[in-house]
């Protein structure tokens, strides 16, 4: 089991019980859905490492069977409670892709080493991701996830370098 909850990764939250045997409704919170097909066990949020029984795709959800809950009463208890892996278990990645969890908080500098902000919050809109930098003045500014903005990405140093479009020197 990981030393601390910050090496721990959400990729399901328990949302209700279905049926009556113990089986959970869970939200899918990974990008990687297939993922829950080859699980032999999951970290259950407060719980503890538990054993997969059972997986079935259910609409938008994911129905799971835990050996270690019996009946609907069980599954109740667990209504709310995030289902986890560890880092070493992510799923990895090509090269120069991240994990948005791993970009959240990172240092934005300009090119001439100005810092900019820190990055916020990744949007998602549809064709490239947008990042939204937490500016040091209180305001805000929205980035493309493009390779002509973003230069480079440091996440064991905690840093981006971008060349902002022109059109965001006037904000």
């Amino acid at each position: 089991m990981p030393d601390n909850a910050t090496d721990l990764i959400a990729i399901g939250k328990i949302v209700a019980p279905h049926g009556v045997r113990g089986e959970l409704r869970v939200a899918v919170l990974t990008d990687f859905p297939e993922r829950f097909l080859t699980m032999k066990e999951v970290l259950v949020e407060g719980k503890g490492k538990m054993t997969v029984t059972g997986v079935r795709p259910h609409q938008t959800m994911v129905l799971l069977t835990l050996a270690e809950v019996k009946d609907r009463d069980a599954a109740i208890a667990l209504r709310g409670r995030l289902l986890q892996i560890t880092r070493a278990e992510l799923t990895p990645l090509p090269e120069d892709n991240f994990y948005v969890f791993d970009l959240v908080g990172l240092q934005v500098f300009d090119e001439a080493g100005t810092l900019l902000g820190t990055l916020a919050e990744v949007l998602q809109p549809g064709a490239n991701d947008v990042y939204v930098i937490r500016l040091a003045n209180g305001g805000e500014m929205l980035l493309p996830a493009l390779r002509s903005v973003v230069l480079s990405v440091d996440i064991a140093g905690r840093r981006m370098v971008v060349r902002p479009p022109e059109w965001d020197d006037e904000a």
